[in-house]
């Protein structure tokens, strides 16, 4: 019986971010820099942009709701491109092409000023997103080994959550100069970061090293049509990855609702940063230890259905108590810590139902998944939401979501249909799936 079906995968926690962090491997400390710079270099400049487009251009609300929305359609569109491109062509190479895009794209915001150039960066920064994501997490996991999984992903939402932080607060001093130089700021960070992991993130070669480390191979060579057209199939096919999909969207939604329902119901610039620094610093100080608390105490699966119920409670504060500034703040923090029981089990999960083939596909697609999900969410919230003001109902639907998520998660749990293969099939099929690999 696997581990997971007992107990979460180990999580030996000793110490804070900093000194687990140096319990890895130069690889995985890397991973873990790459997406705190991602994160600080694209909060700094994105939650500014719109104020740019609309003050300092003058441009027409719907025209800054296109530029936008090219980025986010490029990204969640091209996830699936992204991963499937990282388990044919390695890890490595889409990284590194992914930070060399978003540089060119921040660049080309700061001096972009007419529509179809400002479309044209957007899309690049979109599809950058869509290159690396995937693959950073498929590496992350490769590295850390099925041992260390978990706790790998515990670390990297916690830097994650720290370049989320950060980036407005760097952002905002740097704006105050020019947005030029907010974008130049940023565009510098992703060009460093594409020279350091280009220098430094090993490249591996052998689908044994994979099979050792995880059963999580890392890349295939690139294969021919009708191997590509069997990647895709795999993919696809794989039906409980559908389910776990689907149930998971929903956090993807209500985790959102920091973006929208909780801002809107603050109703000022103050409140809203209040919100956001909660969100983040609760995921910061507490993320290690709640999924220490986890693993000693639930299996994965559990993990996951707690997860999803805890960010269904949480809207049940303001659903009681209305709008007041205290209630939102308890239900962000709330959010951030069903997050963090969460995030490394999620994580772990999507590469235990990849069963160890196209990781970084199945990332890609689980991405895809979860945006068309928040899309969605989004604009039913926004519905409820004009349809029922600020009474207990949205609140309630909100909390129902999570609820229900929780459900149909354990009822995939119940069927057994979230274990993990055991190790030794999982490496036969790399093996066999994967002789040789770029990174």
């Amino acid at each position: 019986m696997s581990a997971t079906t007992d107990k979460a995968t180990a999580v030996p926690v000793q110490g804070g971010i900093w000194k687990q962090t140096r319990t890895f491997e130069p690889a995985v400390r890397l991973l873990f820099l790459n997406q705190l710079t991602i994160n600080l270099g694209f909060y700094m400049l994105m939650p500014f942009l719109a104020a740019h487009l609309a003050g300092g251009l003058g441009m027409a609300a719907w025209a800054v709701g296109l530029v936008l929305g090219a980025r986010n359609l490029s990204q969640q569109g091209m996830f699936l491109v992204g991963g499937a491109l990282a388990d044919r062509l390695g890890f490595k190479p889409l990284i590194v092409a992914g930070c060399a895009l978003r540089t060119v794209g921040f660049g080309a915001l700061a001096f972009a000023q007419s529509l179809p150039w400002l479309i044209a960066a957007s899309l690049a920064t979109g599809l950058a997103g869509a290159l690396f994501n995937p693959a950073v997490r498929a590496y992350l996991a490769a590295e850390a080994g099925e041992e260390r999984r978990v706790q790998a992903f515990a670390l990297f939402n916690a830097y994650y959550q720290a370049g989320i932080l950060l980036g407005p607060l760097v952002g905002v001093a740097l704006t105050g100069v020019s947005f030029r130089l907010t974008c130049g700021v940023a565009a510098l960070l992703f060009a460093g970061l594409t020279l350091v992991q280009l220098r430094h993130l090993p490249v591996r070669h052998k689908a044994a090293e994979a099979a050792e480390a995880t059963p999580a191979p890392e890349a295939t060579p690139a294969p021919d049509g009708e191997a590509a057209r069997g990647q895709f199939r795999t993919v696809l096919s794989n039906r409980t990855f559908w389910l776990f999909s689907l149930a998971m969207t929903g956090s993807y939604v209500l985790s959102f609702q920091v973006y929208l329902a909780l801002p809107l119901a603050a109703d000022g610039t103050a409140a809203t940063t209040a919100l956001f620094v909660v969100s983040a610093l609760v995921a910061l100080a507490g993320q290690l230890r709640i999924t220490a608390w986890c693993g000693a105490r639930l299996s994965r699966e559990r993990c996951l259905v707690l997860g999803l119920g805890l960010m269904g409670a949480a809207f049940l504060v303001p659903a009681a108590l209305g709008r007041p500034l205290v209630a939102l703040l308890l239900c962000a923090a709330v959010l951030a810590v069903a997050n963090a029981v969460l995030y490394p089990y999620e994580m772990d999960t999507v590469v235990a139902l990849s069963r160890g083939r196209w990781v970084a596909t199945h990332y890609g697609l689980y991405n895809t998944v979860c945006g068309i999900g928040i899309t969605l969410g989004n604009l039913g919230t926004g519905v409820l939401l004009d349809a029922t003001g600020w009474s207990a109902a949205p609140w309630l639907v909100l909390c129902a979501v999570g609820l229900g998520c929780a459900a149909a998660m354990a009822a995939l749990a119940r069927g057994g249909r979230l274990a993990e293969r055991p190790a030794a099939a999982v490496r036969q099929s790399a093996e066999e799936e994967s002789p040789t690999r770029a990174g």
